[in-house]
């Protein structure tokens, strides 16, 4: 049951990640922000579902999901930390989605496509890294997050 919560949830938050930016709404750190909260959200929800069998996986998870959380509450609610962080936001979105990459991939050996959400989240990290230096459009770097959220839903779907 929890399994299935978590990939309905990352499928729910890839979804309205790849959504959200379309309206054009927010500013690039709101965006920005809000990719890095729902992540945070995902991780904070996985490390309290596992943290009964898993217990050095879920701590990481749960670290993480915090560190990812304040940095999300910083860059929504204080657009100014936006301008101070402008050069390296970038990189520490594509950092932090290849660190969750790398969490995935230790928390989830034993599962059959838990390798898979791995590769997946380091991929689109570093993907995140290069089209991001590349390009100043922030609905295709949310994207990219949605993306992985997305396929990590479906992958966790698929295993149970």
């Amino acid at each position: 049951m929890k399994t299935k919560f978590i990939s309905l949830l990352a499928i729910i938050l890839g979804l309205l990640i790849i959504i959200f930016p379309v309206m054009g709404v927010i500013g690039v750190s709101a965006l920005i922000g809000l990719s890095i909260l729902l992540i945070s959200i995902y991780l904070l929800v996985v490390g309290i579902a596992i943290i009964d069998y898993n217990k050095s996986g879920a701590i990481l998870d749960l670290i993480l999901g915090i560190i990812l959380l304040l940095l999300s509450i910083c860059l929504i609610f204080n657009p100014a930390m936006l301008g101070f962080l402008a050069e390296i936001t970038l990189y520490l979105a594509g950092i932090m989605l290849i660190v969750v990459g790398l969490v995935s991939l230790i928390n989830n050996r034993q599962s059959r496509y838990g390798f898979y959400i791995g590769i997946v989240g380091i991929v689109l990290g570093l993907l995140y890294i290069i089209i991001g230096s590349y390009l100043t459009n922030p609905v295709v770097l949310g994207a990219l997050i949605g993306i992985w959220l997305l396929i990590s839903g479906i992958l966790k779907l698929l295993d149970n």
